[in-house]
This record gives structure tokens, sequence and C-alpha cells, in this order.
């Protein structure tokens, strides 16, 4: 690792591995609490104890450097203002989570300005971490120890495309569902994978496109650097990429300028 990012990343496996220990341990335990946002989605004491563990560690580890999270918000930089903050989201796929399907993980990025540099993904009970730093390359593994360097396809055609998406309500809400149905009728297969899992499978190369209409930062941000330097593209609906509209689209990069313009 040469990229000045290595030290970053290094640190994004050790709070990885102390969010797993946390969420396995509480996942399909029979006291689990659950309760409702404001929003009314819902979240788990598994979720409140991994945000509350990776800051702690980043106030230790990183003091300089802001924090923003689902559960808790955006606290300040102790030590002044800077470019640097951790993005959490320390349970994406919680309706999951709580019904005890396996497809959750815990997402650990690092920006700088607008551009998310890290990202880190970790599915314990897949048993499976996502990981990737700017100039570093994107990886997969159980550990770092055996971890395989990620690459997306080469499919150029949307008629060999495996499509992929979280939900159609969203699209319909938007006014795009009918844009939406069309694209889908014109790929080769079309699955809901849904939550993180899509984009990790997209830099595996296993899938071609993945898109979703309405995302907050924490959900994403994760998930760019690990897309990018697989090889692929990631934009939001207007073509921007950074991660600041709220929605996403992934794919393999010779796909991409056909899939924003149906969709946009």
């Amino acid at each position: 690792m040469t990229s000045s990012y290595a030290d970053d990343l290094a640190l994004a496996h050790v709070l990885a591995d102390s969010a797993d220990a946390i969420s396995m341990a509480r996942f399909r335990a029979i006291d689990l609490k659950v309760d409702a946002k404001p929003d009314l989605t819902p979240v788990s004491d598994a979720d409140t104890a991994v945000e509350q563990a990776l800051r702690s560690a980043l106030g230790r580890s990183r003091p300089r450097d802001g924090v923003l999270g689902e559960e808790f918000g955006t606290s300040s930089r102790p030590a002044g203002t800077g470019s640097r903050r951790w993005v959490i989201d320390p349970i994406d796929g919680t309706k999951n989570f709580i019904r005890g399907v396996p497809v959750w993980a815990t997402l650990i990025a690092l920006m700088e300005d607008d551009q998310p540099v890290v990202g880190l993904v970790s599915a314990p009970a897949l048993g499976r971490r996502w990981w990737a730093g700017r100039g570093l390359g994107a990886y997969a593994g159980r550990h770092r120890s055996n971890a395989t360097q990620l690459h997306v396809s080469g499919v150029r055609s949307l008629a060999d495309a495996s499509f992929c998406y979280s939900s159609l309500t969203g699209w319909e809400a938007d006014g795009r569902l009918p844009a939406m149905l069309e694209l889908m009728r014109g790929c080769w297969r079309t699955r809901a994978y849904g939550d993180f899992y899509g984009y990790m499978l997209l830099a595996e190369g296993a899938l071609d496109v993945m898109v979703e209409p309405e995302l907050s930062l924490w959900d994403i941000a994760a998930l760019v650097p690990i897309v990018t330097e697989a090889g692929g593209t990631f934009t939001d609906l207007t073509g921007s990429a950074a991660p600041g509209d709220g929605s996403a689209i992934a794919t393999n990069g010779q796909l991409h300028p056909e899939v924003l313009a149906r969709l946009a």
C-alpha cells in the first residue's frame, strides 16, 4: 500500500472488526430492542451500539476528523475545522437485521471535502467484507489476508446486462417509474438485491447496473470508492460524481451513459 489513505483503510478494518463483534452478538437475539425513529424507520439497539463504539474509537484515533453517522448525526471536529470526515452507517439493512435476514452490513467511509476516498463494507453474517481506498484498488474477502482484487464486468450492451435495484416504490414517487420499467425490459436480467449488496456485486463483476432514487450520504459514501476502484462509474441522477443528490446510478462504466440518459 503506497497511497496516503493506507493508514485510514487499515483503521477502517479495525473499526469494522469492532462493529462485527457487536452486531453479530445481537443478530437474531431474542431480546433485541427495536424502536421507531421519527421517520418511522426501525432502529435496533445494535445500530446505536455499533455507532457509539465507532465514534468513540475515531475520537481516540482521529480526533481532528469529523464524524457523521445515521443514528447520532454530525459531531464537530474538536481540534478545529478540516476537510476530513468519517461517515458511518452502523447497520445498512436494519429491516433485514431485525427479521433475521443475513444481508446487512456496517458501512464505513472517509470523505475529503465532498469526495469519498476510503470505503469499507463489512457483512459479518455473510462472512464477507469489501474495501477500497483511492489509488489502492478494491478488494473483497473474509479478511485482508485472503482478499481478491475486484473488477467490474465488461458487458457492453443492456441487452446482455444484469440490472439491479432496491425497490420500485421510490421510482414511482419520483415520477420515473415508466422510464425505470422500460429500462428494465431492455435488460437481460433484473433482480432487487437492495441496500449495499447490489453495489458490491457490481464491483465483483457479478452484475452490471445498480440504481436507487433516494439515499442518504451514509448509505452511499462507503460504496463509491469500492465501485470506482473496481473500474466502475458512480454518479447521481444528474450525472454528478459527488454523492450529494440522494440518488445513485452505479454501472460497470460502459453502460453508464445509456442508463443515465434513460433515467435522468
